[in-house]
């Protein structure tokens, strides 16, 4: 259950974006976390700390990346407190730090 963006006026005051600037964003952006979480991985692996294969564990309050792109928007240009942030998508304010930051 992430951000409720009902049209392009409440998608414009909690990101900045238009939905057409949203969309053509979000293939970069899967691209750069795609690659991060490959990193993440294989320094897992080679550190032997890695528990999960890729996709393992839980999915999280934001499971998709069209989920979580307007979640770091939305902090980007309104810098709330991590409360805050994480209070639309029913996030303890631990957990909305650690997706920031992911």
């Amino acid at each position: 259950m992430g951000l409720q963006i009902r049209d392009d006026r409440q998608m414009k005051a909690l990101t900045g974006l238009s939905q057409d600037q949203f969309d053509h964003l979000l293939p970069f952006f899967s691209a750069i976390y795609e690659t991060t979480q490959q990193k993440t991985y294989a320094e897992g692996v080679e550190s032997g700390t890695r528990r999960r294969t890729p996709g393992g564990g839980s999915k999280g309050k934001l499971p998709t990346l069209a989920e979580k792109l307007p979640f770091v928007l939305s902090d980007s240009k309104t810098y709330p407190t991590v409360d805050v942030l994480g209070t639309p998508c029913a996030m303890v304010r631990s957990k909305a730090h650690e997706n920031l930051h992911k």
